[in-house]
């Protein structure tokens, strides 16, 4: 929901100069994140661009190859492809589209944008008896593909599908009990284990008083659970947090992005999915997520202030920055 594209610019760029992997623009009902993208790609030298992620329901199989061999190409191999299925709200309310068997239509996207990229045929539907293309342009076998699943059955179809899962609002110790499930599905399915990437991490606010960056934190997980339908509040019940759900719920009767509140009783969920304070703190938190991921993603909540955002990427920067060896992820 962030909308200073040139901010969203600017935090890439020092992500770069600060050693950061990999820096994922989600899209919604704002900008088209594949053109942010691209202008992140031609202001970085060793940043990965990540579209985390792309809705499957807001272009076709063709279109997202496009956009991803495009990107591939203008960043010199560094683009990475993030699908999901997004929610109800927004591929009905945005793009006018059915969300109908959405788990099919993510997987089915996913296995139709790899083969094109690998330069075959595109797989048309039997009623259709035009001649299949090939992607236009040179392919991009190689470029990873990693899918947003927050679902059981969609978190094992990406440990199926794809080359890394990025999901949001899973909790750290959630992604701990997910691991060795994921490890045995690929082994089952005939993939290497060790060849799948699990992103995820906390949001981060860096403040000088404790209070301040709290409220900073805790609103973006109100509005969360409150204000984008009930895919993330059932998705957090699910994971054993019904009760402190429901008590966000109850603590916000009429939603604000900015004026979010949770309550003491349900600190649980701001201890798994945030980590905020000093810089000190702040890190302390962050290391409590690296046994937990293969590439510790910090978010940003959208609206902070310059100075603001730059403490945050500061003090979460991976402390290898300096030797060139990364980890984290913006």
């Amino acid at each position: 929901m962030e909308t200073r594209r040139s901010v969203i610019v600017d935090m890439a760029v020092l992500a770069d100069e600060l050693g950061y992997e990999l820096f994922s623009v989600p899209e919604g009902w704002g900008f088209d994140s594949t053109l942010v993208l691209t202008e992140i790609a031609l202001k970085t030298k060793r940043l990965r661009p990540m579209s985390g992620i792309l809705s499957v329901w807001s272009r076709t199989p063709g279109a997202i190859a496009m956009n991803a061999a495009t990107l591939y190409d203008i960043s010199g191999g560094r683009y990475v492809l993030g699908l999901g299925a997004s929610t109800k709200a927004l591929a009905e309310g945005f793009h006018g589209v059915p969300f109908t068997r959405p788990r099919r239509k993510l997987t089915a996207t996913v296995d139709e944008v790899r083969r094109l990229l690998a330069g075959e045929r595109a797989d048309l539907p039997e009623a259709i008896e035009t001649r299949p293309l090939r992607l236009g342009q040179k392919p991009a076998p190689g470029l990873p593909i990693f899918i947003a699943a927050i679902g059981p059955k969609t978190v094992r179809d990406a440990a199926r599908h794809g080359d890394g899962w990025f999901p949001y609002y899973v909790t750290r110790d959630r992604f701990a009990a997910w691991a060795p499930e994921l490890r045995e599905v690929r082994r089952a399915a005939g993939l290497d284990p060790a060849a799948f990437t699990v992103l995820g991490g906390p949001t981060v606010s860096v403040k000088d008083g404790p209070a301040a960056a709290r409220q900073a934190v805790a609103a973006n997980v109100a509005w969360y659970i409150t204000a984008m339908g009930d895919v993330y509040a059932n998705s957090l019940r699910k994971q054993g947090h019904a009760r402190a759900v429901e008590e966000v719920i109850a603590a916000n009767p009429k939603p604000s992005p900015s004026k979010g509140v949770v309550p003491e009783t349900a600190e649980v969920l701001l201890d798994q999915l945030t980590a905020y304070g000093d810089p000190d703190r702040v890190a302390a938190q962050l290391a409590r997520w690296d046994a937990r991921v293969d590439v510790n993603m910090i978010g940003l909540a959208p609206g902070a202030p310059w100075d603001e955002i730059e403490a945050i990427l500061e003090a979460s920067a991976p402390a290898a920055a300096s030797s060139g060896v990364t980890g984290d992820a913006a």
